[in-house]
C-alpha cells in the first residue's frame, strides 16, 4: 500500500481513560496518533463543551441535560470517577481548554470536531465552533463531522475552506452527493459502507473514508487492506500492535 491508514483516538484513548476529557486527549497525544475525535454541545449560557451524550447521566455524577447547566456549574461535576476512582478529578472540558491544549502543546494533531446537534438542534453551536477555530487559527487542523447534514450545510455556509465530514450510519446511497454538494473532504462511515461498492464509490470520487468505531484488530487489518484513510478506534494499545 502507498498511503498509510491513519489513526483517530475515538473521544481520545477511551478505552484505558474517560472520555472526552483531557487526560484522555493527552494520553492519546502521547500515543502519537494522528487525530482525535472529540464531541461538543453548548451550556445554558452558550458555551461549547465537550461531551457526547446529550445528558450528563452516563459519564459524570450529575443528572440532566448539558443544555440545562450554566458552564460554571458542569465544570464541577466528577467526569471520571464513572470509568474508574482514579480519574475522579476529571471534569468536563471546553473546547477552548483543547484548543489552548493543543496550542502549548505544539500539537500537530486533527481534531475531528463532532457537533452533537442531531437529537438538541443548537441554534448557535456552528458559529461558535468556528469562531473559537479561527480565534485559535486551527482551521487546518480541524474537521467538522456531524449526523446532522443540515448542520454541515450551515458550517459550509459560513466557513468555505474548512474541512468537513458527512457521518452516517449503514450504507446510505446518497452520501457521496452529499459529501460532494458541501465539499466535504471525506465520509465518517461504518465499515461495512468502506467495504461496500458506495465506499468504493466515494473514494473513486475523491472523498476520503473515515471508518468509526473499530476496536477489533482483524476488523482494523481489513480496513488498512481495503485502504481507508482514516480509522478511529478506542483502544490505542491494539492499534500499535498492528
Amino acid at each position: 500500500m502507498i498511503k498509510k491508514t491513519k489513526v483517530y483516538a475515538h473521544r481520545g484513548f477511551s478505552s484505558q481513560f474517560p472520555e472526552n476529557t483531557m487526560r484522555a486527549f493527552e494520553e492519546a497525544r502521547q500515543r502519537n496518533v494522528s487525530g482525535i475525535e472529540l464531541d461538543v454541545q453548548l451550556t445554558k449560557d452558550g458555551e461549547v463543551v465537550v461531551i457526547h451524550d446529550e445528558e450528563i447521566n452516563r459519564t459524570t455524577n450529575g443528572i440532566g441535560y448539558v443544555q440545562d447547566f450554566f458552564l460554571k456549574q458542569i465544570i464541577l461535576f466528577d467526569a471520571g470517577t464513572w470509568f474508574h476512582k482514579a480519574f475522579h478529578q476529571e471534569a468536563i472540558p471546553t473546547l477552548r481548554d483543547v484548543f489552548e491544549w493543543i496550542v502549548s502543546t505544539k500539537s500537530q494533531l486533527t481534531l475531528n470536531i463532532e457537533l452533537k446537534n442531531d437529537v438538541i438542534a443548537y441554534e448557535t453551536l456552528e458559529e461558535k465552533v468556528l469562531e473559537l477555530i479561527e480565534e485559535y487559527e486551527l482551521v487546518n487542523q480541524v474537521i467538522i463531522s456531524s449526523f446532522n447534514y443540515k448542520s454541515l450545510v450551515k458550517v459550509r455556509s459560513i466557513h468555505p475552506h474548512i474541512s468537513l465530514g458527512f457521518l452516517f450510519e449503514g450504507i446510505d446511497n446518497k452520501a457521496v452527493e452529499k459529501a460532494l454538494t458541501i465539499q466535504a473532504s471525506g465520509l465518517h462511515c461504518e465499515p461495512q459502507y468502506a467495504f461496500s461498492a458506495e465506499g468504493k464509490r466515494a473514494q473513486a470520487s475523491g472523498l476520503e473514508l473515515r471508518v468509526y468505531t473499530v476496536n477489533d484488530k482483524h476488523l482494523f487489518l481489513q480496513l488498512i487492506n481495503e485502504g481507508v484513510e482514516v480509522i478511529m478506534t478506542d483502544d490505542l494499545e491494539m492499534s500499535s500492535r498492528i
